[in-house]
């Protein structure tokens, strides 16, 4: 069953961190003039940040949450339970959660794992963080989120390595008996795989001396298996099908209307995507807003990125209703609810 609701959990803050390296797709030689001018007009990125060799996502996540466990001013024994998300982990053997719980000072009885998730990781994450908590009255929990793509685009591919950008995030959440019911709905396809995929480096496909040769597929696209390939028009029509509808069949679960939300938070994947199923669910521009053009496609990451970014003041001083949906590698979906009161959001972390 892809829709349920989960009580007693509500979130007391997000933190965002981003490399301070700017790559500006004006600057990239790959692409004509013209060529620049449509991608920023069609995907709506302008700019992006780049983790220079040695920062990694638990870097990100790391900064972020040590951001906001100071400005919360509690102990970290209460923190119980510490949840990362991402596909581009520390190693590929142990888990990145356990080596974060650890760098935080967090106590030896905080459950840590990964979940390896993209573009939809911070809506399942949410799901999964919150039912262990309420299940289990886990007083406090981190939600880690994020990922440094840049590491697997190819320079020489001008289908991705204009887009994408490195973030990472987090979360913090307690139980609270009463708070306001998080519904979600949680959808996957399994068929659409290979349309965003790193082909090697996982048992199906071991690391051989054939990963690092790169390949001139087309004109401007060159990489090598080590590299992520992107079907950038099934991912369009996927996005522009299965989001509005799953968004419909949510508020009908949960028998609230889209126009009752303050905001429609959508993963910032593609600028034109993103504004057509804002169109198609007849959502008003001032209620989407967008972080892409600073930031690029994010993955995990580009949801609280966004709530830090362009909802930081709203959120921290007033009462806020939000819808969100993370949508794309998997392939994967998700929809749910997120009630924000005055929450602790640090400004945005550059490291």
């Amino acid at each position: 069953m892809s829709e349920f609701s989960i009580n007693n959990v509500c979130v007391l803050g997000v933190a965002a961190a981003v490399p301070k390296q700017v790559v500006y797709n004006n600057d990239y030689h790959l692409l004509s003039e013209n060529e620049k001018r449509l991608l920023i007009k069609t995907t709506g990125v302008e700019e992006k940040r780049a983790a220079p060799k040695g920062i990694t996502t638990s870097d990100l996540c790391f900064e972020s949450a040590i951001e906001l466990l100071n400005q919360h001013g509690r102990e970290r024994e209460e923190i119980g339970i510490i949840i990362f998300v991402s596909q581009s982990g520390d190693y590929y053997l142990p888990a990145t959660s356990i080596i974060l719980q650890d760098r935080l000072g967090l106590p030896k009885t905080c459950m840590a794992f990964d979940v390896g998730l993209g573009c939809s990781g911070y809506v399942y994450g949410l799901s999964i963080i919150s039912a262990m908590m309420s299940a289990s009255k886990i007083n406090k929990g981190l939600l880690l989120v994020g990922d440094v793509s840049t590491a697997t685009c190819s320079f020489e591919d001008k289908s991705t390595f204009p887009l994408f950008g490195d973030a990472g995030t987090a979360t913090l959440l307690e139980y609270k008996e009463d708070s306001s019911a998080m519904h979600f709905n949680l959808q996957n396809d399994g068929s659409g795989y290979d349309k965003i995929i790193i082909k090697d480096g996982g048992l199906r496909n071991l690391v051989s001396k054939e990963s690092l040769i790169k390949k001139t597929e087309a004109k401007g696209i060159t990489r090598s298996p080590l590299n992520v390939s992107l079907s950038g028009m099934d991912i369009f029509n996927f996005s522009v099908t299965e989001v509005p509808k799953t968004i419909r069949e949510f508020c009908a679960f949960s028998k609230k209307d889209i126009q009752e939300y303050d905001y429609l938070l959508l993963h910032q994947a593609n600028k034109l995507m993103n504004e057509t199923i804002r169109k198609k669910l007849k959502v008003s521009k001032d209620k989407v807003p967008y972080s892409i053009q600073k930031f690029g496609n994010t993955s995990s990451a580009s949801i609280p990125l966004t709530i830090v970014t362009e909802l930081r003041e709203v959120c921290s001083t007033s009462q806020v209703s939000m819808l969100l949906s993370g949508f794309g590698v998997g392939l994967s979906w998700g929809v749910c609810n997120l009630d924000l009161n005055k929450i602790i959001c640090p400004e945005l972390i550059e490291v």
